[in-house]
């Protein structure tokens, strides 16, 4: 036995040790699932394609897999008249979850109807999904979600390849290629949506699509839209959050009685008009300005943000977000979310001049990850253990050269049937409404393509479908929107000039 125990202990020393399985997802994978899901009081089947698609490089070898999930409604044949939407969150670096399991996808995370969170953990129908009238594909990039670049690359090469604002386009329209053609869906008409950085990508993409791959868009839809890389510095950027506090306000009931008895869509006119009209002009007069009109201007943004004049002027008119959302309700011992003011939270001392951390995004993640991670293990059954990434490694972000909001203009002006929705939420203080309004009208100053514009407003936060009552709008929002966007059965994509009495062209028109 003595000698049994010897000869196993020398061999133990003799073998190498067995490498310890490394993970890595597969660049090329698909698992499909069959489903159904009561949408507008119909049934509608589905299959749930859950899996990688490869990102190639210049030579055609593989750099990436991206984690995707594609839902197609499944008694449909004829896809070349059938929407294909295409997803996208922000970040950068976010994950495509929000919106895939709590607004636009065919499954809804268990939370309650202002969108908290609610135990036990779960999945459940979305009566309010926009399969019934288009399909969607959700859409992880790089380190986001299981989406992974391949072992062999280097952190430096991965950087330059994903990681910046241009690098990200590039890369992912090239990936959308590759997906509407295997999924043969180049006859139908396509959308793209994105959210918040979401909004930075898709508008940039819209052009690269175009000029790259010779891919014509019908709409793009901008939930809780970025900068889009539109400049607004000193005056107005400093000016331009009002209309959002004034908003914050209103919600908290802390306006006085005269704005605070009318409702919000009402009051919010009045605040915007001061914004321009008055706000601006007395920000950019400085020290000239004078005393007592300094008095009267931070009298009246007193009076619309729920602010003392006194904080105002020791802010000279200037007041930063953060500061507010300390501030607002900082008497009564809390704070204020910054994606969604309607979520409050608790910090270790009053005083100070930002709050300790994000109440709404802490609860978002509390009710999301458990989501997301069971339902695609154990509804569309795809098995791994690779990591979910809410929010992945992709830091540094190389945000130079960003032009993607004239590069939506661009798109537009090229594509008479290209149309944009903006959608916000007035309580969202990261991307506010007031700043997507101003990025249409300096999209397009000339206004020549308004017609194709339009913005919804919802009385939530940076993600308004997690409010039940939003969640029903704002998808039928879409709704309308993919229906005024679709041309008629043979009507060209073209501009025609306008006429006007006496003959003379005027103006153009898409038709």
């Amino acid at each position: 036995m003595k000698r049994l125990y010897l000869f196993f202990l020398l061999l133990s020393v003799a073998l190498p040790p067995v490498e310890a399985q490394k993970l890595s997802l597969a660049l090329d994978s698909t698992v499909r699932t069959k489903h159904e899901v009561t949408v507008k009081g119909k049934r509608i089947p589905y299959t749930a394609t859950a899996g990688t698609q490869p990102v190639w490089d210049e030579k055609g070898k593989p750099v990436a897999g991206l984690f995707y999930t594609y839902y197609e409604r499944s008694d449909v044949k004829d896809k070349a008249n059938r929407p294909l939407i295409i997803s996208f969150n922000g970040g950068p670096g976010s994950a495509s979850v929000w919106m895939h399991i709590a607004y636009t996808g065919p499954r809804l995370l268990n939370i309650d109807k202002e969108g908290y969170p609610l135990q036990p953990y779960g999945i459940k129908e979305n009566p309010h999904s926009i399969l019934d009238v288009a399909d969607i594909v959700y859409v992880n990039p790089v380190n986001t979600g299981l989406s992974r670049a391949v072992d062999t690359l280097k952190a430096e090469a991965v950087a330059k390849r994903f990681f910046g604002v241009n690098a990200d386009i590039k890369y992912l329209a090239g990936w959308i290629n590759t997906f509407v053609g295997r999924q043969k869906r180049w006859a139908s008409p396509k959308y793209l949506i994105g959210e918040s950085y979401g909004t930075t990508r898709v508008s940039g993409l819209a052009l690269e699509l175009q000029n790259a791959h010779w891919m014509y868009l019908n709409g793009v839809i901008l939930v809780s839209p970025t900068e889009l890389g539109i400049k607004r510095e000193g005056p107005v950027a400093a000016a331009s959050m009002l209309p959002y506090y004034a908003a914050t306000a209103w919600h908290h009931k802390l306006l006085a009685s005269d704005l605070q008895q009318k409702d919000l869509t009402a009051m919010l006119p009045e605040v915007e008009e001061f914004t321009i009209n008055e706000l601006i002009p007395a920000i950019t007069r400085g020290w000239s300005l004078g005393d007592q009109k300094k008095k009267e201007i931070a009298g009246k943004m007193a009076h619309y943000s729920g602010l003392s004049a006194e904080v105002i002027l020791q802010q000279n008119l200037n007041v930063p977000p953060a500061f507010f959302w300390k501030e607002l309700l900082r008497k009564e011992g809390y704070t204020i979310g910054r994606l969604d003011s309607r979520y409050i939270g608790i910090d270790k001392q009053e005083v100070g001049l930002q709050p300790d951390y994000a109440p709404e995004l802490t609860s978002w993640l509390h009710s999301f990850t458990p989501a997301i991670n069971m339902y695609i293990s154990e509804e569309l059954k795809y098995k791994t253990d690779i990591k979910y990434n809410m929010f992945g490694p992709v830091r540094p972000w190389d945000n130079s050269d960003d032009n993607t909001g004239d590069n939506l203009r661009q798109a537009m002006a090229q594509n008479p049937n290209l149309h944009l929705m903006v959608q916000s939420g007035y309580y969202d203080g990261a991307c506010d409404y007031f700043n997507a309004k101003y990025n249409m009208w300096q999209m397009d100053p000339s206004g020549k393509m308004k017609d194709r514009m339009s913005f919804k407003g919802y009385r939530s936060g940076h993600m308004m479908y997690l409010r039940s009552e939003d969640l029903a709008t704002s998808n039928e929002d879409i709704r309308e929107f993919i229906r005024a966007s679709l041309p008629k059965s043979g009507q060209p994509a073209q501009y025609t000039r306008k006429k006007v009495e006496g003959g003379k062209p005027t103006g153009q028109t898409n038709r």
